[in-house]
């Protein structure tokens, strides 16, 4: 089975996450576009209840099967592999069933009493069957990331988009005759369809690549596997922890700001509307960059498993720089482009330039978000993954607070939503910065940053000229696309002056590490 490099495999993924979530992105507007505010709003309160599911179904396993797998690897023992995946598929196999049952039979509950919206029944009950199928993506990707092995994990995500944007615009348009919130629930068996064509094809890879036979003494494996589950737990349940405390904040956010926008004087379906224009449109625009950071998240955990064991801590230091710095890089531009041109991003992509005012508050604080990820991976391979989770809560709580503290406030409303958001980031960042400094006694890279800043800085100020003096000179959709080249442009520049882009970087590029060498 073919192995990648840390850069090599991240390489890989960040290609699959940009080709996914672009075509996330055209879901989205399709979304959007079908089912307006309101219908967005009923599928965003949907997720948070389907993804707190899925983190209890998947227990941490996944990022528990990397590392061991990866550990297991580097001593050939092939049997302990086996093991771990046959523990692994019984253990989600078995919750999964559970949790799926829960979320069906507590829909009803959530959607009248806590989400105040009798309509997000529908979705709720549409994307309950997707919590098993996704559970069992996740412990065959784990296996394969933790052989260092990223093209499955890649691929399935690709496949998983396109089957999902040739069906949402079909099923969304079907259902919508019957009302928003059956639209909604057809956008959510979009979800359930791509997630069932992504297993498919994670499964058939593994039947292809695999040299064990896993049906071959299943259950023997599996009475015999106590010390295996003991193992997988010692890593996963902290890791849970960390994950659940964001899945239950993320499941409660939009309860609390219903509610609190409610103690504001606004009414269910205004409500609705604002919850789905900020979770639905601003939100998913400022993640955009983190294909790239969870792709260096992914390729890190196995690759610092490896140096952990071999106790290689200067090895560790350097790809937590390695990974930090792409960070910066690949945050900085995003937002640079989400602040200066907010207002023609969100005309364009939703016919909503007034929800450009929340990107405007957002962008500049949750750049932070962008380092969270290669943090929390360091400190899961390094088995620290109980402060990542104590940090996770702390930042959780701190949100919820100050979600309720300013969406109550009449002159804040759902912007106070905004503030909050980007502050439990901030929290979060940096409370796993201080865990991993401590853990390794790791110093930053001071002048990486600060050149960083400095290119960041310049490209904004040249960005806004552009936008200022050439963008009004074209239609929307030229003087946008030329904008974007022209800053792109810029921020490379500025880059490649400051020695940002470094040679040992662009010799992994496919197209050009021929002629680097």
């Amino acid at each position: 089975m073919s192995k990648q490099t840390l850069i090599q495999g991240t390489l890989l993924l960040i290609l699959a996450g940009l080709i996914t979530r672009i075509l996330g992105f055209i879901n989205r507007i399709v979304v959007a576009r079908v089912m307006g505010q309101e219908g967005v709003g009923l599928y965003m309160m949907a997720v948070p209840t389907m993804l707190l599911a899925i983190t209890l179904t998947r227990m941490g396993l996944p990022i528990a099967i990397s590392k061991l797998v990866a550990e297991a690897d580097a001593k050939g023992d092939r049997k302990k592999i086996k093991k771990i995946l046959i523990v692994s598929l019984a253990v989600t196999g078995v919750l999964s069933i559970i949790f799926t049952t829960a979320m069906i039979a507590a829909a009803p509950i959530l959607s009248h009493y806590f989400f105040t919206d009798k309509r997000t029944f529908y979705p709720l009950i549409a994307i309950a069957p997707v919590v098993p199928v996704i559970a069992a993506s996740s412990v065959l990707r784990g296996y394969f990331q933790g052989l260092q092995n990223m093209r499955p994990s890649a691929y399935s995500q690709v496949i998983e988009q396109i089957v999902r944007i040739t069906l949402v615009a079909l099923l969304t348009g079907l259902f919508l005759p019957y009302g928003v919130e059956y639209a909604a629930a057809g956008a959510m068996i979009s979800v359930i369809i791509g997630e069932l064509a992504s297993l498919l094809y994670m499964f058939s890879m593994f039947k292809f690549k695999k040299n064990m036979k896993v049906r071959k003494g299943f259950f023997g494996q599996l009475k015999g596997g106590r010390s295996t589950l003991n193992e997988l737990l010692g890593i996963a349940l902290p890791t849970t922890g960390s994950q659940l405390i964001g899945s239950v904040s993320y499941f409660f956010e939009p309860i609390v700001v219903v509610r609190s926008l409610a103690i504001a004087g606004v009414s269910t379906i205004a409500a609705t509307r604002q919850y789905g224009e900020l979770a639905g449109y601003v939100i998913p625009l400022l993640y955009l960059p983190t294909f790239i950071t969870y792709s260096l998240s992914v390729s890190l955990v196995p690759a610092i498993s490896e140096a952990n064991a071999n106790k290689k801590y200067s090895l560790i230091e350097h790809r937590l720089n390695q990974s930090l710095r792409l960070s910066m890089l690949s945050g900085g531009i995003a937002a640079v482009i989400t602040y200066v041109y907010a207002v023609p991003i969100m005309d364009l992509m939703y016919n909503s330039p007034a929800s450009a005012s929340y990107l405007k508050v957002m962008t500049p604080l949750f750049f932070f978000l962008y380092f969270q990820g290669p943090l929390q991976a360091v400190l899961q391979a390094m088995n620290l993954a109980r402060a990542a989770m104590m940090n996770s809560l702390i930042g959780s709580a701190v949100k919820l607070a100050a979600v309720f503290a300013l969406a109550t406030r009449p002159e804040f409303g759902i912007m106070g939503v905004a503030m909050a958001i980007v502050l439990g980031i901030v929290v979060v960042t940096l409370l796993h910065f201080a865990s991993v400094a401590k853990a390794i006694s790791y110093t930053i890279k001071a002048k990486d940053f600060i050149y960083g800043f400095f290119s960041i800085m310049i490209t904004g100020f040249v960005s806004q000229l552009i936008y200022t003096y050439i963008f009004p000179q074209f239609s929307r959709v030229a003087g946008m696309c030329l904008c974007l080249v022209l800053t792109s442009i810029v921020y490379l520049l500025a880059l490649l002056f400051f020695r940002l882009v470094k040679r040992e970087d662009l010799a992994h590029l496919p197209l050009i590490k021929r002629w680097i060498a």
